[in-house]
Protein backbone atom coordinates (compact mmCIF):
# COMPACT_ATOMS: atom_id res chain seq x y z
CA UNK A 1 0.00 0.00 0.00
CA UNK A 2 2.81 2.37 0.77
CA UNK A 3 4.43 1.59 -2.34
CA UNK A 4 1.43 2.47 -4.56
CA UNK A 5 0.69 5.90 -2.59
CA UNK A 6 4.41 6.31 -3.53
CA UNK A 7 3.52 5.86 -7.80
CA UNK A 8 0.24 7.62 -7.24
CA UNK A 9 2.32 10.70 -5.81
CA UNK A 10 4.45 11.15 -8.41
CA UNK A 11 1.82 10.72 -11.32
CA UNK A 12 0.65 14.15 -12.35
CA UNK A 13 -3.05 14.63 -11.88
CA UNK A 14 -5.69 14.42 -14.44
CA UNK A 15 -6.04 18.49 -14.54
CA UNK A 16 -2.47 18.42 -15.26
CA UNK A 17 -2.25 15.91 -17.80
CA UNK A 18 -5.18 17.71 -19.43
CA UNK A 19 -3.02 21.10 -19.65
CA UNK A 20 -0.23 18.82 -21.28
CA UNK A 21 -2.89 17.38 -24.01
CA UNK A 22 -3.90 20.69 -24.67
CA UNK A 23 -0.61 22.61 -24.66
CA UNK A 24 0.35 21.03 -27.95
CA UNK A 25 -3.09 21.93 -29.65
CA UNK A 26 -2.46 25.58 -28.75
CA UNK A 27 0.91 26.33 -30.00
CA UNK A 28 -0.21 24.64 -33.67
CA UNK A 29 -3.51 26.50 -33.43
CA UNK A 30 -1.53 30.11 -32.76
CA UNK A 31 -0.15 29.64 -36.47
CA UNK A 32 -3.34 29.48 -37.82
CA UNK A 33 -4.47 32.99 -40.08
CA UNK A 34 -7.93 32.15 -40.53
CA UNK A 35 -7.74 34.33 -43.55
CA UNK A 36 -11.20 33.40 -44.79
CA UNK A 37 -12.98 34.98 -41.82
CA UNK A 38 -10.62 38.12 -42.24
CA UNK A 39 -10.53 38.62 -45.79
CA UNK A 40 -8.98 41.87 -47.28
CA UNK A 41 -11.16 41.48 -50.24
CA UNK A 42 -15.43 42.82 -50.80
CA UNK A 43 -16.10 40.08 -52.22
CA UNK A 44 -14.54 37.48 -49.87
CA UNK A 45 -16.29 39.63 -46.80
CA UNK A 46 -19.13 39.00 -48.67
CA UNK A 47 -19.27 35.10 -48.99
CA UNK A 48 -17.67 35.06 -45.15
CA UNK A 49 -20.86 37.07 -44.18
CA UNK A 50 -22.94 34.36 -45.96
CA UNK A 51 -21.29 31.66 -44.19
CA UNK A 52 -21.82 33.58 -41.19
CA UNK A 53 -25.50 33.99 -42.05
CA UNK A 54 -26.28 30.62 -43.04
CA UNK A 55 -24.51 29.12 -40.18
CA UNK A 56 -26.21 31.16 -37.48
CA UNK A 57 -29.41 30.46 -39.35
CA UNK A 58 -28.95 26.43 -39.20
CA UNK A 59 -27.95 26.75 -35.26
CA UNK A 60 -31.18 28.40 -34.97
CA UNK A 61 -32.85 24.24 -35.31
CA UNK A 62 -29.39 22.34 -34.28
CA UNK A 63 -29.00 24.07 -31.13
CA UNK A 64 -32.30 23.81 -29.48
CA UNK A 65 -32.52 20.09 -31.07
CA UNK A 66 -29.65 18.77 -29.70
CA UNK A 67 -30.87 20.76 -26.03
CA UNK A 68 -33.94 19.67 -26.65
CA UNK A 69 -32.40 15.97 -26.63
CA UNK A 70 -30.16 15.91 -23.88
CA UNK A 71 -32.93 17.20 -21.91
CA UNK A 72 -35.71 14.56 -22.80
CA UNK A 73 -32.90 12.18 -21.86
CA UNK A 74 -32.30 13.30 -18.15
CA UNK A 75 -36.22 14.05 -17.63
CA UNK A 76 -37.80 11.01 -18.62
CA UNK A 77 -34.75 9.01 -17.75
CA UNK A 78 -36.11 5.79 -15.64
CA UNK A 79 -34.81 6.91 -12.64
CA UNK A 80 -37.10 10.08 -12.74
CA UNK A 81 -40.15 8.91 -11.07
CA UNK A 82 -41.76 12.02 -11.13
CA UNK A 83 -41.69 12.89 -14.88
CA UNK A 84 -44.96 12.16 -16.37
CA UNK A 85 -45.41 8.45 -18.02
CA UNK A 86 -48.07 8.54 -20.90
CA UNK A 87 -47.73 5.48 -23.24
CA UNK A 88 -51.03 6.63 -24.86
CA UNK A 89 -49.71 9.74 -25.88
CA UNK A 90 -49.63 10.22 -29.38
CA UNK A 91 -50.10 13.26 -31.08
CA UNK A 92 -49.80 17.26 -30.41
CA UNK A 93 -51.14 19.90 -33.05
CA UNK A 94 -49.36 22.50 -31.51
CA UNK A 95 -46.43 20.54 -30.90
CA UNK A 96 -46.19 19.68 -35.19
CA UNK A 97 -46.92 23.29 -35.52
CA UNK A 98 -43.54 24.20 -33.76
CA UNK A 99 -41.60 20.84 -35.21
CA UNK A 100 -42.54 21.67 -39.06
CA UNK A 101 -42.96 25.91 -39.19
CA UNK A 102 -39.81 26.71 -37.21
CA UNK A 103 -37.54 24.38 -40.29
CA UNK A 104 -39.86 25.54 -42.98
CA UNK A 105 -39.28 29.37 -42.22
CA UNK A 106 -35.44 28.82 -42.03
CA UNK A 107 -35.45 26.90 -45.25
CA UNK A 108 -37.50 29.72 -47.00
CA UNK A 109 -34.75 32.49 -45.35
CA UNK A 110 -31.81 30.41 -46.43
CA UNK A 111 -33.54 29.89 -50.29
CA UNK A 112 -33.91 33.47 -50.39
CA UNK A 113 -30.24 35.05 -49.25
CA UNK A 114 -29.12 31.86 -51.69
CA UNK A 115 -30.94 33.04 -54.62
CA UNK A 116 -29.96 36.58 -54.02
CA UNK A 117 -26.26 36.03 -53.26
CA UNK A 118 -26.00 33.23 -56.31
CA UNK A 119 -26.33 36.32 -58.39
CA UNK A 120 -24.63 38.78 -56.41
CA UNK A 121 -21.40 37.32 -55.83
CA UNK A 122 -21.42 35.75 -59.63
CA UNK A 123 -17.76 35.28 -60.55
CA UNK A 124 -18.66 36.11 -64.00
CA UNK A 125 -20.69 39.69 -63.28
CA UNK A 126 -18.55 42.65 -63.21
CA UNK A 127 -18.36 44.39 -59.54
CA UNK A 128 -20.84 47.17 -58.82
CA UNK A 129 -18.84 48.16 -55.84
CA UNK A 130 -15.36 48.64 -54.25
CA UNK A 131 -16.83 47.88 -50.95
CA UNK A 132 -19.72 48.29 -48.91
CA UNK A 133 -19.54 52.75 -48.58
CA UNK A 134 -18.56 52.83 -52.35
CA UNK A 135 -20.00 52.32 -55.56
CA UNK A 136 -17.70 51.37 -58.50
CA UNK A 137 -18.01 54.58 -60.66
CA UNK A 138 -19.65 54.05 -63.75
CA UNK A 139 -16.83 53.91 -66.58
CA UNK A 140 -14.36 52.83 -64.76
CA UNK A 141 -11.89 50.37 -66.27
CA UNK A 142 -10.88 47.05 -64.36
CA UNK A 143 -7.62 45.58 -64.19
CA UNK A 144 -7.42 42.85 -67.18
CA UNK A 145 -5.39 40.15 -65.66
CA UNK A 146 -5.22 37.12 -68.15
CA UNK A 147 -4.15 33.60 -66.01
CA UNK A 148 -3.01 30.64 -67.12
CA UNK A 149 -2.67 27.70 -65.34
CA UNK A 150 0.26 25.29 -65.97
CA UNK A 151 2.34 22.37 -64.71
CA UNK A 152 3.13 23.30 -61.70
CA UNK A 153 3.10 27.03 -61.65
CA UNK A 154 1.18 30.07 -62.66
CA UNK A 155 1.49 32.71 -65.40
CA UNK A 156 -0.34 36.32 -64.97
CA UNK A 157 -0.44 38.27 -68.28
CA UNK A 158 -1.34 42.40 -68.17
CA UNK A 159 -2.62 42.73 -71.95
CA UNK A 160 -3.26 46.10 -70.93
CA UNK A 161 0.33 46.91 -69.86
CA UNK A 162 2.06 44.20 -72.21
CA UNK A 163 4.07 42.51 -69.26
CA UNK A 164 3.86 39.18 -67.49
CA UNK A 165 5.11 37.43 -64.64
CA UNK A 166 5.23 33.53 -63.43
CA UNK A 167 3.97 32.89 -59.52
CA UNK A 168 3.72 36.61 -58.87
CA UNK A 169 0.31 38.71 -59.46
CA UNK A 170 0.43 42.55 -58.58
CA UNK A 171 -2.84 44.49 -58.52
CA UNK A 172 -3.89 48.22 -56.59
CA UNK A 173 -6.43 48.29 -53.74
CA UNK A 174 -9.73 49.62 -54.97
CA UNK A 175 -9.59 49.00 -58.19
CA UNK A 176 -11.71 46.27 -59.85
CA UNK A 177 -9.61 42.99 -61.40
CA UNK A 178 -11.07 41.04 -64.10
CA UNK A 179 -9.72 37.50 -64.10
CA UNK A 180 -9.64 35.21 -67.64
CA UNK A 181 -8.66 32.03 -66.70
CA UNK A 182 -7.45 29.12 -68.61
CA UNK A 183 -4.86 26.23 -68.68
CA UNK A 184 -2.17 24.67 -70.32
CA UNK A 185 -3.06 20.78 -69.97
CA UNK A 186 -5.24 19.83 -66.72
CA UNK A 187 -7.83 21.25 -64.71
CA UNK A 188 -6.78 23.38 -61.86
CA UNK A 189 -8.32 25.56 -59.55
CA UNK A 190 -7.42 29.38 -59.18
CA UNK A 191 -7.62 30.58 -55.53
CA UNK A 192 -6.66 33.59 -53.57
CA UNK A 193 -8.65 32.98 -50.05
CA UNK A 194 -8.27 36.66 -49.16
CA UNK A 195 -10.00 38.12 -52.45
CA UNK A 196 -12.99 35.94 -53.44
CA UNK A 197 -14.03 32.15 -54.12
CA UNK A 198 -12.27 29.44 -56.33
CA UNK A 199 -13.07 28.94 -59.68
CA UNK A 200 -11.29 26.27 -62.37
CA UNK A 201 -9.44 26.89 -65.17
CA UNK A 202 -9.74 24.54 -67.36
CA UNK A 203 -7.47 23.82 -71.05
CA UNK A 204 -9.46 24.86 -74.08
CA UNK A 205 -12.08 26.83 -72.15
CA UNK A 206 -11.93 30.25 -70.32
CA UNK A 207 -13.84 31.06 -66.83
CA UNK A 208 -13.81 34.65 -65.71
CA UNK A 209 -13.54 35.77 -62.17
CA UNK A 210 -14.32 39.73 -60.88
CA UNK A 211 -12.52 41.30 -57.91
CA UNK A 212 -10.97 43.78 -55.82
CA UNK A 213 -8.91 43.81 -53.20
CA UNK A 214 -9.16 46.94 -50.95
CA UNK A 215 -5.96 46.48 -48.46
CA UNK A 216 -2.57 46.23 -49.18
CA UNK A 217 -0.49 43.54 -48.08
CA UNK A 218 1.05 40.45 -49.32
CA UNK A 219 -1.42 37.06 -49.86
CA UNK A 220 -1.36 33.81 -50.86
CA UNK A 221 -2.48 32.12 -53.93
CA UNK A 222 -2.66 28.60 -55.14
CA UNK A 223 -4.18 25.66 -57.09
CA UNK A 224 -7.14 24.15 -55.63
CA UNK A 225 -7.51 21.11 -57.35
CA UNK A 226 -5.00 18.28 -57.62
CA UNK A 227 -2.94 18.21 -60.72
CA UNK A 228 -0.15 15.63 -60.35
CA UNK A 229 3.17 15.10 -58.96
CA UNK A 230 4.21 19.43 -58.83
CA UNK A 231 0.41 20.48 -57.00
CA UNK A 232 1.75 20.54 -53.18
CA UNK A 233 4.50 23.61 -54.78
CA UNK A 234 2.12 25.39 -57.20
CA UNK A 235 1.68 28.20 -55.21
CA UNK A 236 1.92 32.62 -55.63
CA UNK A 237 2.26 35.10 -53.84
CA UNK A 238 -0.75 38.17 -54.73
CA UNK A 239 0.44 41.79 -53.48
CA UNK A 240 -1.96 44.27 -53.02
CA UNK A 241 -0.55 47.88 -53.48
CA UNK A 242 -1.02 51.44 -53.84
CA UNK A 243 -1.96 52.70 -56.96
CA UNK A 244 1.46 54.61 -57.08
CA UNK A 245 3.63 51.62 -55.90
CA UNK A 246 1.58 49.29 -58.43
CA UNK A 247 2.70 51.95 -61.25
CA UNK A 248 6.34 51.68 -59.89
CA UNK A 249 6.14 47.88 -59.85
CA UNK A 250 5.06 48.16 -63.56
CA UNK A 251 7.42 50.11 -64.79
CA UNK A 252 10.09 48.50 -63.09
CA UNK A 253 9.37 44.82 -64.67
CA UNK A 254 9.29 46.75 -68.29
CA UNK A 255 12.40 47.93 -68.20
CA UNK A 256 13.87 44.92 -66.25
CA UNK A 257 13.53 43.06 -70.07
CA UNK A 258 12.85 39.22 -70.76
CA UNK A 259 10.06 38.66 -73.91
CA UNK A 260 7.36 35.99 -73.50
CA UNK A 261 6.58 35.14 -76.94
CA UNK A 262 5.27 31.59 -78.66
CA UNK A 263 8.71 29.56 -78.35
CA UNK A 264 9.37 30.88 -74.77
CA UNK A 265 6.31 29.81 -73.70
CA UNK A 266 6.31 26.56 -75.53
CA UNK A 267 9.38 26.11 -73.02
CA UNK A 268 7.65 27.39 -69.89
CA UNK A 269 4.85 25.47 -70.20
CA UNK A 270 7.11 21.92 -69.91
CA UNK A 271 6.39 20.44 -66.48
CA UNK A 272 8.41 21.69 -63.55
CA UNK A 273 8.45 22.41 -59.49
CA UNK A 274 8.52 25.40 -57.52
CA UNK A 275 9.70 27.60 -60.04
CA UNK A 276 11.03 30.92 -58.67
CA UNK A 277 9.36 34.62 -59.72
CA UNK A 278 9.84 35.43 -63.41
CA UNK A 279 8.82 39.05 -65.10
CA UNK A 280 8.50 39.29 -68.71
CA UNK A 281 9.15 43.27 -70.03
CA UNK A 282 6.95 42.51 -73.28
CA UNK A 283 4.80 39.63 -74.11
CA UNK A 284 3.25 38.66 -77.46
CA UNK A 285 -0.23 39.82 -77.71
CA UNK A 286 -2.10 37.10 -79.14
CA UNK A 287 -0.38 34.83 -76.36
CA UNK A 288 -3.58 34.21 -74.45
CA UNK A 289 -5.68 33.88 -77.56
CA UNK A 290 -3.48 31.24 -78.82
CA UNK A 291 -2.95 29.57 -75.53
CA UNK A 292 -6.71 29.21 -75.09
CA UNK A 293 -7.60 28.08 -78.51
CA UNK A 294 -4.93 25.54 -78.31
CA UNK A 295 -2.80 27.16 -80.91
CA UNK A 296 0.28 28.57 -79.73
CA UNK A 297 2.51 26.54 -82.24
CA UNK A 298 2.62 28.60 -85.40
CA UNK A 299 1.43 25.72 -88.01
CA UNK A 300 -1.93 24.81 -85.55
CA UNK A 301 -5.58 25.31 -86.29
CA UNK A 302 -7.07 27.46 -83.67
CA UNK A 303 -10.11 25.86 -82.10
CA UNK A 304 -11.99 28.69 -82.74
CA UNK A 305 -11.03 29.01 -86.40
CA UNK A 306 -12.13 24.94 -86.74
CA UNK A 307 -15.28 25.87 -84.70
CA UNK A 308 -15.62 28.34 -87.64
CA UNK A 309 -15.10 26.05 -90.10
CA UNK A 310 -17.49 23.64 -89.05
CA UNK A 311 -20.30 26.11 -88.63
CA UNK A 312 -19.87 27.28 -92.50
CA UNK A 313 -20.51 23.69 -93.72
CA UNK A 314 -17.06 21.47 -93.61
CA UNK A 315 -13.39 21.78 -93.29
CA UNK A 316 -12.35 22.07 -96.74
CA UNK A 317 -9.08 22.04 -98.54
CA UNK A 318 -6.91 24.29 -96.33
CA UNK A 319 -8.28 22.82 -93.50
CA UNK A 320 -7.22 19.16 -94.76
CA UNK A 321 -3.91 19.74 -95.40
CA UNK A 322 -2.89 21.42 -91.78
CA UNK A 323 -4.06 18.51 -90.25
CA UNK A 324 -2.46 15.92 -92.37
CA UNK A 325 0.61 17.59 -92.41
CA UNK A 326 3.23 18.75 -89.64
CA UNK A 327 6.42 20.79 -90.22
CA UNK A 328 9.83 19.68 -88.57
CA UNK A 329 9.43 22.10 -85.34
CA UNK A 330 5.71 20.50 -84.56
CA UNK A 331 8.00 16.49 -85.02
CA UNK A 332 10.41 17.66 -82.25
CA UNK A 333 8.46 19.04 -80.07
CA UNK A 334 6.81 16.17 -80.15
CA UNK A 335 9.33 13.88 -79.99
CA UNK A 336 8.85 11.80 -83.44
CA UNK A 337 11.43 13.68 -85.64
CA UNK A 338 13.17 10.40 -85.77
CA UNK A 339 10.27 8.25 -86.18
CA UNK A 340 9.81 6.50 -89.38
CA UNK A 341 7.80 8.74 -91.63
CA UNK A 342 3.98 7.53 -92.20
CA UNK A 343 1.59 8.15 -94.58
CA UNK A 344 -1.60 9.15 -94.17
CA UNK A 345 -4.49 10.07 -96.86
CA UNK A 346 -7.01 12.29 -96.38
CA UNK A 347 -9.88 12.48 -99.22
CA UNK A 348 -12.24 14.96 -100.24
CA UNK A 349 -15.28 14.89 -102.27
CA UNK A 350 -17.30 17.41 -104.50
CA UNK A 351 -20.35 17.58 -106.11
CA UNK A 352 -19.04 17.30 -109.31
CA UNK A 353 -16.62 14.70 -108.27
CA UNK A 354 -18.45 12.32 -105.83
CA UNK A 355 -15.87 9.31 -105.31
CA UNK A 356 -13.29 12.25 -103.43
CA UNK A 357 -9.89 13.25 -104.33
CA UNK A 358 -7.27 10.95 -102.22
CA UNK A 359 -4.27 13.42 -101.04
CA UNK A 360 -1.20 11.90 -99.50
CA UNK A 361 0.84 13.57 -97.48
CA UNK A 362 3.94 12.30 -95.57
CA UNK A 363 3.74 12.84 -91.96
Amino acid sequence: MRLRNLILSGMPSFKNLRGLLLFPAAILLAGCNAVLLNPSGDVALQQRDLIIVSTVLMLLIIVPVIALTLWFAWHYRKSNTAATYDPEWHHSTQLELVIWAAPLLIIIALGAITWISTHTLDPYRPLQRIDANRDVIPGTAPLVVEVVALDWKWLFIYPELGIATVNELVAPIDRPIAFKITASSVMNSFFIPTLAGQIYAMPGMETKLHAVINKTGEYEGFSANYSGAGFSGMRFKFHGMSIEKFDAWAKATKAGGGELNRDGYIQLSQPSERDPVRRYATVDPDLYDAILNRCVEQNSMCMKDMMAIDTNGGQGKVGAYNIASMDTATRKRLGIDNAPVRNYVGAMCTVSNPTGAAIASGV
